[in-house]
């Protein structure tokens, strides 16, 4: 978790908490991509035990409660703290430390199968999170999140250096399931 923030109160028209605004006034405080957020009255009282209204409270635009949403039109004063997945290598974190990309999910099954090659997800996704060498591979279905090693079916290509392809052809049902991957990198190597 980072520190908690309380860059704003509710003097004005709300309390405002926003992930832009955070980031803009703690350069280098917040992980690029969040995997949760908690936020909190200063009192410590979880913002879901409050009763008010709350605006938003997510990981793309931060938490927000306005005063016009409350019946007494006063939004409590609230810190939030967001946390970073424990395999980021963001915040000098250790050059020989692994760590996971994002699941990606380019194509389905509908043509010739599924094709998670490596070079087109880099192309695809510049300034993500994908490495030039990865050293770890892992696909699941798309839905269900199954391993794709549970699933019976046979693969063309399943390396972290090409990427993953399930080809129709090579299926008994004749279609492969819609998969997503993800790859390990050092963080030496990252993009």
């Amino acid at each position: 978790w980072t520190q908690w923030f309380d860059r704003d109160d509710p003097s004005g028209t709300g309390d405002w908490e926003t992930i832009v605004d955070l980031r803009r006034e703690n350069p280098g405080k917040i992980c690029r991509d969040p995997v949760d957020i908690e936020a909190v009255t200063l009192s410590g009282l979880d913002a879901s035990q409050t009763g008010e209204n709350i605006y938003l409270n997510d990981l793309e635009n931060g938490f927000v409660c306005r005063n016009q949403d409350q019946p007494d039109w006063e939004c409590s004063d609230y810190k939030v703290r967001l946390s970073c997945a424990p395999d980021s290598c963001e915040n000098g974190a250790n050059f020989n430390k692994k760590y996971y990309s994002t699941r990606y999910n380019r194509d389905d099954p509908s043509g010739s199968g599924d094709w998670e090659h490596l070079s087109a997800l880099i192309s695809e996704n510049p300034g993500g999170d994908l490495c030039a060498e990865p050293v770890y591979i892992e696909a699941a279905t798309f839905d269900g999140e199954i391993p794709a090693i549970r699933t019976g079916e046979s693969f063309y290509s399943y390396s972290p250096t090409k990427g993953f392809v399930c080809r129709n052809s090579d299926q008994n049902t004749g279609t492969c399931r819609n998969y997503k991957v993800r790859f390990g990198c050092f963080c030496r190597i990252r993009m």
